[in-house]
């Protein structure tokens, strides 16, 4: 049930939970308050290229999990930098600049981070604060997971069975927070928690899209994991329609 999220028109945290639902502190004014239209009806449509060789991902054992290995044709992989077609996935973008002030909108698709076969799906994902974030459990198998956030509360859960869900709530934006598994230490993902829903994870094509916003222009930062940041601009013009590049190369 492998899924990629984007959020507002357009989507982590830690190793594994249990089946209830929990909050880590009291939801911010995002997750209680009315309805509210988007800002406008534009869209900022970009790609994310690698230039040059991408770096060779590490190797996982998963002899001690044969279920999750006979996932895998072959050698599973730790998923670090996954480029395909010289388009670089699991980048995570946010406007940084030029929104006009709140109240904004909340996303109508609630984010989620699934656990399948022994790896999170998908690795990056965002979340607005004090809005709920689903992980789930799609290994019949037991997952703990650890989130080690700095600016919100961490916590440390475990999911032991198949199905089972649980939601999780940010009250402070954060880039990033890591979310890892006790019980599988390669197990890593990561979840951006950002105060307006205008954010974006690049898919496995490079693509992104953020919806939603009037004419203007925009800052913007790309994250990823092991490549670092990136920052960009785009205009949205009476159009309606602003497009952006990020290039990565090789560190």
């Amino acid at each position: 049930m492998r899924r990629t999220w984007i959020a507002m028109g357009a989507a982590l945290t830690f190793a594994c939970g249990g089946g209830e639902s929990a909050g880590g502190g009291e939801a911010s004014p995002a997750s209680s308050q009315a309805a509210v239209a988007p800002l406008g009806t534009g869209t900022i449509s970009g790609v994310v290229l690698f230039q040059g060789t991408p770096p060779a991902n590490p190797t996982i054992d998963m002899s001690e999990e044969p279920n999750c290995a006979a996932r895998y044709a072959g050698q599973p992989t730790d998923p670090v930098v996954a480029v395909a077609d010289g388009k670089l996935a699991n980048v995570f973008v946010r406007v940084t600049g030029g929104l006009p002030a709140g109240p904004y909108p909340t996303p109508a698709t609630k984010p989620e981070i699934d656990q399948e076969g022994c790896l999170y799906h998908p690795r990056v994902v965002g979340v607005m604060a004090g809005r709920a974030l689903s992980i789930l459990n799609s290994d019949s198998l037991l997952h703990n997971i650890k989130a080690v956030p700095t600016a919100n509360r961490g916590f440390n859960v475990s999911q032991p069975r198949a199905g089972m869900s649980r939601e999780q709530i940010f009250t402070e934006p954060e880039i990033m927070v890591p979310f890892v598994c006790n019980v599988h230490g390669w197990m890593k993902a990561y979840v951006g928690v950002v105060a307006h829903p205008y954010f974006a994870t690049s898919s496995e094509a490079g693509t992104f899209t953020i919806g939603g916003l009037p004419p203007g222009t925009y800052q913007l930062e790309a994250w990823h994991e092991s490549l670092g940041t990136k920052t960009g601009e785009v205009t949205i013009g009476p159009d309606g329609a602003g497009t952006v590049t990020f290039t990565y190369g090789a560190m």
